[in-house]
């Protein structure tokens, strides 16, 4: 329950349009205990960072051209990408998105690969790991099945504050159940008509799972589009474009069509992957000329 200071402020965005959870997973808060349990929110102190997303777009409850910022959870160690190496397929646009989200956020990222048990092309799989690392992220590789990996990724949580987020389906609960069995997070299927992941975690949940280390599971996502990125902002995000980016002959360079453009010299020259620059022209075509909030 939020006080009336709280109230108000909501509905000032309201009347902006504007929907904002005031309090998220991972606030720090000051609060007042009721008698039934309840509480009441006093104060939300300042956050050291936040993980968002564009919200979907709501029927005629906006402007041309505006977009609500979803905020997923807030003061974030480490944010873990769980992707799949089938069912659903591995997604590297997805995970792409998800990057730029963090890397804007200033959050750390692991990116986790699960399924293994499922690969049918480990080459494949090999290969993309290799991308990312060649990068500068990490890499992990699980199985559930075959507890590929599950007491390595438990070491790398201990002592902070995780977010497992990802594409539906992808094993996030069936992960951390197998990390923490007495979670008992509730795992779902695959659609076998649409081949993707149905949504088993409905909001995010922090969990408690030692003395100093925290899990949050958030809800399975099956797009993303990152809030707050301008088209000449996106190749700062792209983490392997920055080297590059301050030789581009235009200060303003999108990294598409401008001449003199050091980072398309660098694809060409193999120096950053045909992979990766693709995915960033795909996002890049995405950036609405929007007003930003």
């Amino acid at each position: 329950m939020l006080r009336g200071k709280f109230k108000k402020l909501l509905e000032i965005k309201k009347n902006k349009l504007y929907t904002y959870d005031f309090a998220v997973v991972g606030d720090f808060v000051e609060f007042d205990l009721l008698p039934d349990g309840s509480g009441v929110i006093n104060n939300i102190f300042e956050r050291t960072n936040y993980l968002s997303r564009k919200a979907p777009k709501i029927k005629g409850l906006m402007h041309k051209g505006e977009r609500y910022e979803q905020i997923i959870a807030a003061n974030l160690d480490v944010l873990y990408l769980i992707s799949s190496a089938d069912k659903p397929k591995f997604n590297n646009r997805l995970i792409d998105r998800i990057l730029v989200a963090s890397e804007s956020a200033g959050i750390e990222t692991v990116i986790v690969i699960n399924k293994m048990d499922l690969v049918s092309a480990e080459n494949e799989i090999a290969e993309w790991k290799r991308l990312y690392e060649n990068i500068g992220y990490k890499v992990l590789l699980t199985s559930v099945v075959e507890k590929l990996g599950i007491e390595n990724l438990k070491n790398e949580l201990t002592g902070k504050v995780n977010i497992f987020w990802g594409q539906s389906g992808v094993g996030k609960s069936s992960l951390l159940n197998a990390l923490y069995p007495e979670l008992n997070f509730r795992v779902g299927e695959i659609s076998h008509a649409s081949k993707k992941g149905r949504h088993t975690t409905v909001t995010s949940v922090m969990k408690k799972v030692d003395g100093n280390t925290f899990i949050i599971d958030t809800p399975g996502i099956r797009e993303i589009e990152p809030f707050g990125i301008t088209k000449q902002d996106l190749g700062h995000y792209f983490i392997e474009f920055v080297p590059f980016i301050h030789e581009c002959k235009f200060n303003s360079c999108t990294h598409f069509h401008e001449p003199g453009c050091a980072v398309v010299k660098a694809v060409e020259n193999g120096e950053i992957s045909v992979e990766r620059y693709e995915s960033y022209l795909n996002l890049l075509a995405t950036i609405e000329d929007e007003p930003s909030y």
